[in-house]
């Protein structure tokens, strides 16, 4: 049993490191941790080759320890979020993509460029809904148009990448179009009803739904009418509730970076709402000891809670139907 809660407890954490090569560092998150996957950022990423080279390692790495492969994730958005520089293509962004032809070309060509490096997930698209006149914390970011504008352009970009190999990760639940506040360095709110949600924010997310989209991101806001004591990412109304029951999503469902600043709970309390969420991946983007005391937290309280237990294992399972179905794992039979 204390084998399986450490797996129950490591698969649940996407994590990022230093460095552009293997390192021991990697030895600690894939052997030590068991973590379910890493995330690359810029200085992660020299060149084609590098990151290749270096993904490669890691999936090595995680074989030869007898553990699954690594979702290994990126924020490609183009525009004002690339974190892939040049030779690979640079794109303008999402705000310069305005049909489905042109969504469509920089799904297909990011999808093949993440692959040749060895990048299975992309966080993107992003499917927040700025309005018109907004000074948007996403202007830079979000596709233009109305909310059936989005849901159309951004369900072409998740289609697109998903037929050539790659998971599409939609974008910031329940949608962050309206706020002006960065999570990076505040907590954002957005103090509106269920009706003006549906109406709006959550229309793209709805369509990613029908898109079969692998994963949707659940970003720091606070959204005091669906659950006045919780950000988004930490909440039950809207992490489990609001995503699984009343849009129907089983896919993979991730929070948003947890070293932001919208999260100013400790790493004990993060955990212990995520589990109690049933979110399948916590992504904790930057080494440092919070990511040691994660994985405290998340084996102390699996151990400690057999209910925890159990919605642990249909994460589990969750997550190992898309490494099946994306990484071309199958799954041994002791598992």
């Amino acid at each position: 049993m204390d084998k399986m809660i450490r797996h129950l407890a490591g698969q649940r954490l996407m994590l990022g490191f230093n460095g552009t090569r293997f390192n021991k560092d990697l030895e600690t998150i894939i052997r030590e941790y068991q973590a379910g996957g890493i995330i690359l950022f810029k200085p992660n990423i020299v060149s084609p080759d590098q990151v290749a080279t270096l993904c490669a390692c890691a999936q090595a790495y995680a074989a030869s320890c007898n553990l699954p492969p690594l979702f290994i994730a990126v924020d490609q958005e183009g525009g004002a979020v690339s974190r892939l520089p040049p030779p690979f293509t640079q794109f303008g962004g999402n705000p310069l993509i305005r049909t489905r032809e042109q969504a469509e070309a920089f799904a297909r060509i990011t999808a093949r460029e993440l692959k040749q490096a060895g990048i299975n997930m992309n966080l993107a698209p992003v499917m927040d809904v700025v309005p018109p006149g907004t000074d948007s914390i996403m202007k830079t970011r979000a596709f233009p148009g109305d909310a059936e504008a989005v849901a159309d352009l951004g369900t072409t970009v998740i289609r697109t990448l998903q037929s050539s190999g790659i998971m599409a990760v939609a974008k910031h639940f329940p949608g962050i179009g309206r706020t002006v506040l960065d999570s990076h360095h505040h907590l954002p709110e957005l103090d509106v009803g269920m009706a003006d949600f549906q109406a709006v924010d959550l229309v793209p997310f709805e369509a990613a739904v029908r898109a079969d989209a692998a994963g949707i991101m659940i970003s720091h806001v606070l959204c005091p009418r669906l659950d006045p004591r919780w950000q988004a990412s930490l909440s039950k109304a809207i992490a489990r509730d609001l995503v699984r029951h009343t849009l129907g999503f089983d896919g993979l469902v991730l929070t948003d970076d947890l070293d932001m600043k919208a999260i100013d709970q400790d790493m004990d309390t993060c955990m212990a709402r995520i589990l109690a969420s049933q979110i399948d991946l916590a992504l904790i983007c930057h080494q440092g000891p919070d990511i040691e005391k994660a994985v405290i937290a998340l084996t102390r309280q699996l151990a400690s809670d057999p209910e925890a237990q159990e919605s642990g294992r249909v994460c589990l399972e969750r997550m190992y139907g898309y490494k099946e179905k994306y990484l071309g794992w199958k799954k041994p039979d002791q598992w």
